[in-house]
């Protein structure tokens, strides 16, 4: 059995997220990463009946400016080395309601940082999932001292790949999660997987 086995064979989410659960977390991380665009398509389409993302799942600790990374796995047509990454989270100190963060990966000296607020989705956005990642927000608070300089997401080169994007989240399992990737309000049909670090 494999992820992308019960993801081909349309495993539901429940029983996704329970064989996700019982891995390793490095054999967890592996089998997130063996999975090409058709099945992040199709795994993403069925965490629609996942239950709900919330900020906590993202980092579930109460401190705040505690980094807290999930590993990444996007399915662009670059090299693996490319397609992996991570998105690292943090909670600021002044706000219950989001959460702030930025892309780390070997292209970020070339395409910049990608700050980033996450928060919960607003109505009109909940069939795309419970929380969205927004580039067209950056953190205007503290984050954790060791992250890049804050950079809105209209400047520099960062601009082709961040600028006016959202992600839209989904859950997998307690550690995974699944995004959409929105330019404005059209769907890129771009999608990744997160496993978060614990």
């Amino acid at each position: 059995m494999s992820l992308l086995s019960m993801i081909s064979s349309q495993a539901s989410i429940q029983d996704i997220a329970s064989y996700l659960d019982n891995l390793s977390a490095q054999d967890r991380l592996s089998e997130t990463r063996t999975l090409n665009r058709s099945a992040q398509r199709t795994l993403y389409e069925s965490a629609n009946h996942a239950p709900a993302l919330d900020l906590d799942y993202f980092v579930p600790t109460s401190e705040t400016k505690v980094e807290v990374i999930h590993q990444g796995t996007n399915t662009l047509p670059v090299p693996s080395a490319i397609r992996f990454f991570e998105k690292r989270f943090c909670r600021p100190g002044n706000h219950n309601d989001r959460l702030f963060g930025f892309n780390e990966g070997v292209t970020r000296k070339l395409l910049g940082p990608g700050y980033f607020v996450a928060k919960r989705c607003i109505e009109q956005w909940q069939e795309r999932g419970s929380v969205v990642i927004d580039y067209f927000e950056v953190p205007d608070g503290e984050v954790v001292d060791s992250w890049p300089k804050v950079k809105r997401n209209n400047q520099g080169l960062q601009v082709l790949v961040y600028h006016q994007t959202r992600d839209f989240m989904r859950r997998v399992s307690h550690h995974v999660s699944i995004g959409a990737a929105y330019k404005k309000e059209k769907a890129l049909g771009h999608f990744f997987v997160l496993c978060r670090n614990d």
